[in-house]
């Protein structure tokens, strides 16, 4: 088969070098940003390849519609957006960009951590509201800090790595075994929750990850800890986050990323009243929002679609 017959559709828009390379590499690209599932689901037999963000799920459904589908590209970190099993049953070829953007989400892990505990957010409101207050804006220092990270992989060595300047203990835990580097050492979750003063997240959303930060584990932390999650919404009982601020077990809580976020992370998923968990993430002083952009610098955004193209130029070895 040649390069000329593969089509590949796009169903999300990236940055423009995707396209143009994989024009010039000779494959035959084609868009469709807006049609609903089923409409795409009427048409993927034609397809050989699937560029997507996360618009919609690409469920077991999907893909036995898929009749010629080679791979499935996905433009960010992780594929909870695609039934994985299902895909590697037919002899699809998954391929993600981690290292993409785990530089972009090294360095906003940092600075949240950094404007959390400084309460930078906080004193900058209060200066434009007229308030000049010092001593209720008192910050802490990383300095002889222990920062536990959970998941070391892409992201949480990129974190390691930009706390590399401060005279910190870094420690990682991850089910993988030998991971740990020059910047962290690879510990158990239990020595972890010992020590840690600081708990930032990098891990995928899988069942075993599934509400994994709750009461039981956040008290299993045995120091009240700063924490930071820039991984996935869904790891973490929301409601369980915010007793655990409302009795200062944890001081203050960094979040990239909501449960309430839907699939697509584009939107927040909102009923007509408001959880009252994330009411008071809304209102609390303590608590630092952003909305999934750990990962969505304008450097990331050159760099995932840079990856994306030279994994797929890989697989078909040209």
């Amino acid at each position: 088969m040649s390069l000329s017959s593969i089509k590949i559709l796009h169903l999300d828009s990236n940055h423009p070098l995707l396209w143009k390379q994989l024009e010039a590499a000779g494959f035959h690209n084609e868009e469709d940003f807006t049609s609903s599932k089923e409409e795409i689901e009427d048409k993927i037999q034609n397809y050989h390849g699937i560029v997507i963000r996360s618009r919609f799920k690409i469920d077991s459904a999907f893909i036995d519609k898929a009749t010629q589908l080679q791979f499935i590209a996905r433009v960010g970190a992780g594929l909870e957006s695609i039934d994985c099993d299902y895909a590697t049953s037919k002899g699809i070829h998954l391929i993600a960009a981690p290292e993409g953007n785990k530089n972009a989400v090294g360095e906003h892990a940092l600075g949240m951590l950094l404007s959390l505990m400084n309460k930078l957010n906080r004193a900058d409101r209060m200066v434009r509201e007229g308030k000049w207050i010092r001593e209720g804006n008192r910050g802490f220092e990383l300095e002889n800090k222990t920062v536990g990270i959970i998941g070391y992989g892409n992201m949480g060595k990129s974190f390691a790595k930009k706390l590399q300047g401060f005279d910190v203990n870094v420690l990682c835990y991850d089910i993988q075994e030998n991971v740990g580097n020059q910047y962290a050492t690879q510990v158990s979750l239990e020595k972890l929750q010992s020590e840690a003063d600081v708990l930032s997240l990098h891990i995928p959303w899988t069942p075993e990850t599934d509400c994994m930060v709750n009461t039981m584990f956040i008290n299993s932390f045995t120091k009240p800890f700063w924490f930071i999650n820039t991984s996935r919404g869904k790891n973490v009982v929301t409601a369980d986050v915010v007793e655990a601020l409302k009795t200062g077990k944890i001081l203050g809580a960094a979040l990239d990323v909501l449960e309430y976020e839907k699939l697509s992370f584009e939107n927040l998923f909102i009923e007509a009243e408001k959880p009252d968990a994330l009411s008071y993430l809304l209102e609390a002083e303590n608590v630092l929002l952003t909305p999934h952009i750990a990962g969505w610098t304008h450097e990331s955004h050159e760099k995932l679609a840079q990856t994306i193209v030279n994994k797929i130029i890989s697989y078909y070895k040209i």
